[in-house]
């Protein structure tokens, strides 16, 4: 597909009809391709407001996410450049994000967190998310989604550099927070994460104060407490140390975590008992996530009064208050 293809003229491509706007933190409109009737999700970037810096960031985004085909991550279908704009069009994905596409469920087992949390190592071996940017679709069986790389790093191999702090903070790995050099293993302490949460509704680290939160993280201070866990298979809790073990090293890789008896032998190993409990943990869970987020959006609003930056220069977060914003 060529920009030609989409006939780009004016402030926007007349061979995309532009309907809803969607997405909480990027302009992402629904559009469809005039010529075949197709559907499409357009993220609409005013290139007018963009530092050099943060034009180079949208060209490393294009650029990565050319490279990536698979199953498990939103396809780029074109990146086209005006004066002004930029648009890139990726497929349209109708579902919302993946801990609120559990919740909407009639039925979620242990088995069905197995399924989505293999989707989720999937997309985290092209590059390490929150869920935040892990999407369901609206349709039965449909295969969970990696979308947004706006903060996505290439990386060589077994590459490891200081590549700065970047994420939402209950997911940032020891090594991290430590400031050291780090690599792909960052990936698998964040699936890790994300597997506990899917299994009982609330995260492995938490605390409303970011200092103690860091301090749990880089301690590996976790565990499995009574009765939630109670009803969890051991297989489970076995690739969650695996996966959160502080020496990266030492922790499970990606290609291992997936031949692990609870993900390819799941119809046996995990339990197919509903689990209401985590369901209800989740739903609290995406409220509070949702309540942070929209009291950081009232900040940044109103920051012009105070003149205070409200992002930490070191995390690019807002010190307390996204504490657990993921």
């Amino acid at each position: 597909m060529t920009p030609g293809q989409w006939r780009i003229s004016g402030p926007s491509p007349p061979a995309l009809q532009f309907n809803d706007v969607m997405g909480a933190f990027s302009v992402v409109r629904r559009c469809v391709k005039l010529c075949t009737g197709h559907e499409y999700a357009a993220k609409i970037i005013n290139t007018k407001k963009l530092s050099a810096r943060d034009h180079q960031k949208l060209e490393r985004e294009a650029r990565i996410c050319r490279l990536l085909k698979h199953s498990n991550i939103v396809r780029l279908h074109d990146s086209i450049s005006e004066e002004g704009f930029h648009y890139l069009v990726f497929d349209l994905v109708t579902g919302g994000e993946l801990f609120e596409d559990i919740v909407a469920r009639e039925y979620y087992s242990e088995a069905d967190a197995s399924r989505s949390w293999e989707a989720v190592l999937h997309c985290h071996q092209m590059g390490g998310r929150p869920p935040e940017t892990l999407k369901g679709d609206k349709c039965k069986g449909a295969a969970v989604k990696l979308a947004d790389f706006g903060l996505a790093i290439e990386v060589q191999g077994d590459q490891q550099a200081w590549f700065g702090f970047a994420g939402t903070p209950g997911y940032l790995s020891p090594e991290v927070l430590r400031k050291e050099a780090y690599g792909k293993p960052v990936d698998i302490w964040a699936c890790g994460v994300i597997l506990y949460i899917l299994l009982v509704g609330y995260p492995p680290f938490w605390d409303e104060d970011q200092h103690k939160l860091y301090q749990q993280i880089k301690a590996g201070a976790y565990d499995f407490p009574s009765p939630e866990w109670d009803t969890v298979t051991p297989e489970a809790k076995n690739l969650i140390n695996q996966m959160l073990t502080i020496n990266p090293a030492k922790r499970i890789t990606a290609h291992e975590a997936l031949k692990h008896p609870w993900v390819c032998q799941r119809s046996t190993v995990a339990s197919m008992m509903h689990r209401q409990e985590t369901v209800e943990c989740l739903k609290k869970f995406n409220a509070r996530r949702k309540l942070k987020g929209a009291i950081l959006t009232t900040m940044l609003a109103t920051r012009n009064f105070s003149g205070e930056p409200f992002f930490s220069r070191e995390t690019g977060t807002a010190p307390s208050l996204l504490a657990h914003a993921g």
